[in-house]
């Protein structure tokens, strides 16, 4: 999943959206110099992953893909999925969105001396810009891959050319999102639980 789906996920409080967000931009051994609560989040962020990843919904919208492309295919899902969760936001949340996402960008900012080095680089044009609140525009979706492919030392242009997939089978991917975000939602919520648990578990068996 993609930023604006992590913070999603992460919205109860603003130490998780910031841990939601540092998940795709630290390492395991950085997260000692963060709040207890945003390294559960950056954790939490890789179980996200995993599951997405893994999921068969996600794994058949990868076969949508031309098959040079698949390779790619997950990256492109991944900023697809923030375009959908932003044009449903209103089946998904009661608050508005732009709310939730400034708060974000506040919190976040609070954190500036501790951001990775790469973060701190992006983090003012992503605000200036305003990344999150922009995925509801495909363009914006499509800005984002090709920015996503320049880092790429080759084969830059298949990542750009996942998009044509996207446009093809637009209608069937946004259904099997619909299918799957609601999935996700549940699979965080009880992981964030178990995870709450581990320390009073430790506990005990002192």
């Amino acid at each position: 999943m993609n930023y604006l789906a992590h913070i999603y996920l992460a919205r109860h409080s603003d130490d998780a959206m910031v841990g939601a967000l540092l998940g795709d931009f630290v390492k395991v051994n950085a997260q000692a110099i963060y709040p207890a609560e945003v390294v559960q989040e950056i954790q939490l962020h890789r179980y996200i992953d995993s599951y997405t990843d893994s999921h068969p919904i996600v794994r058949s919208a990868v076969q949508r893909f031309g098959e040079g492309r698949r390779r790619y295919a997950g990256i492109v899902l991944d900023v697809f999925y923030d375009h959908l969760l932003s044009r449903r936001w209103a089946e998904y949340s009661s608050g508005p969105k732009a709310e939730l996402i400034q708060r974000f960008y506040l919190a976040v900012a609070q954190y500036e001396p501790l951001l990775p080095e790469r973060l701190r680089a992006i983090l003012p044009h992503m605000v200036a810009q305003d990344w999150l609140g922009s995925y509801e525009e495909l363009a914006s979706v499509e800005l984002a891959i090709k920015r996503i492919s320049q880092r790429l030392s080759r084969n830059g242009h298949l990542m750009r050319e996942g998009l044509l997939d996207v446009r093809e089978h637009y209608d069937a991917l946004a259904a099997g999102f619909d299918q799957f975000f609601p999935q996700l939602i549940r699979f965080a919520e009880q992981k964030r639980s178990s995870m709450r648990l581990l320390p009073l578990i430790a506990e005990a068996s002192e």
